[in-house]
């Protein structure tokens, strides 16, 4: 069996529910691009946890989630504000720019989170030619940071966006770790709080792919058939992503899983935190935990139990816990971080 690690929830398998639906879908044959049973049932049940007045498409990747429902509202001489820690400002290679023609509009922030004064800064030059008008705000829940904008600090955000006729788009790759963080429901914290449109994520959450764009006004996605097409994110056996979204949001599987990561974290953090040397960086709210470790020992570490290194100036690294993660993964690269970080000799005498 492969060793796990802490590099990301990316790295995780599938969840065995999840796994099972999809051999049980693999029987017989059904209607392409989405005209089959099984996509069907899984829209109504996103609608049972969303609400009933919405338009949803499954996509295959976050990436796509993001860029295509960015694309359907906007117009190339349009921006897009977001956090500079932003997936899409940092990981999705200049796509969100490439395929939208917008321009994005990185804000500085310290925890991941942009407000209100932030973003009042970037509210000008409307009706000038010659700059870029802003349309959407884009946050991350949880953010790259691991950190949660909690209900009202995004209803804030939402009211300042229709202030000002701008929308706001949220990238919920890990929507189900906030949820579980705030102890809300899906619609609480997104359709209730003003969300317009929602890229709402599985893989990290115990599927193998597949992502949900989803509209909260019907209005906004009457382009997004199209959009989705000429994106190459129209998947003819969608099927296999429908069925995975109906196993995840049935019996409470996606609130379990998500409530198991961030308490996995939370162990993690309580445990390294008591390491000399090591510091968290960032309030840990949901399955990610942020350290300043020694750089002369992360490549050490690294090499018992990958992870990524976050930000290499304040050598500061990510770890990330899954639905799979246990409290015996924990311990082991506890006990490895305190044999690297604080030397193999002082560890064997505290044991003794």
């Amino acid at each position: 069996m492969a060793k796990k690690s802490f590099g990301s929830d990316n790295f995780s398998g599938v969840h065995p529910q999840i796994l099972e639906a999809m051999v049980q879908a693999n029987t017989g044959h059904a209607g392409a691009y989405g005209h089959d049973p099984y996509t069907a049932k899984a829209l109504k049940t996103l609608q049972t946890h969303l609400g009933k007045n919405i338009d949803a498409y499954f996509v295959y990747n976050g990436t796509g989630s993001n860029i295509l429902g960015i694309q359907t509202i906007t117009h190339p001489y349009h921006a897009v504000l977001c956090a500079e820690t932003s997936h899409l400002n940092t990981d999705e290679c200049g796509g969100p720019e490439n395929f939208t023609g917008c321009k994005l509009v990185p804000i500085p922030s310290k925890d991941g989170k942009i407000g209100l004064n932030q973003l009042r800064t970037n509210m000008m030059d409307f009706g000038n030619p010659h700059r870029v008008q802003p349309k959407v705000i884009s946050i991350t829940q949880s953010t790259e940071l691991g950190t949660v904008y909690t209900l009202k600090e995004i209803k804030k955000i939402a009211d300042f966006a229709h202030r000002n006729g701008l929308f706001l788009h949220m990238d919920g790759a890990r929507l189900c770790n906030a949820a579980a963080r705030l102890k809300v429901g899906l619609k609480q914290i997104t359709r209730d709080v003003g969300v317009d449109i929602l890229s709402f994520g599985g893989t990290k959450n115990g599927m193998m792919f597949g992502e949900a764009v989803v509209f909260f006004n019907k209005k906004l996605s009457k382009e997004f058939p199209y959009v989705r097409k000429q994106g190459m994110q129209l998947a003819s056996k969608m099927r296999f992503i429908a069925v995975q979204f109906e196993t995840l949001l049935s019996d409470n599987l996606w609130l379990n899983n998500a409530r198991h990561a961030n308490r996995m974290a939370q162990i993690l953090r309580k445990e390294v935190e008591k390491i000399p040397g090591i510091r968290i960086t960032q309030k840990v709210e949901a399955n990610a935990v942020f350290a300043a470790v020694p750089k002369k020992h992360i490549p050490s570490l690294q090499k018992v139990n990958f992870f990524y290194v976050w930000d290499e100036t304040k050598s500061e690294v990510r770890w990330m816990c899954s639905y799979d993660t246990t409290q015996e993964d924990i311990s082991q690269f506890v006990r490895e971080i305190k044999r690297i970080v604080q030397g193999e000799k002082s560890v064997q005498s505290k044991i003794r």
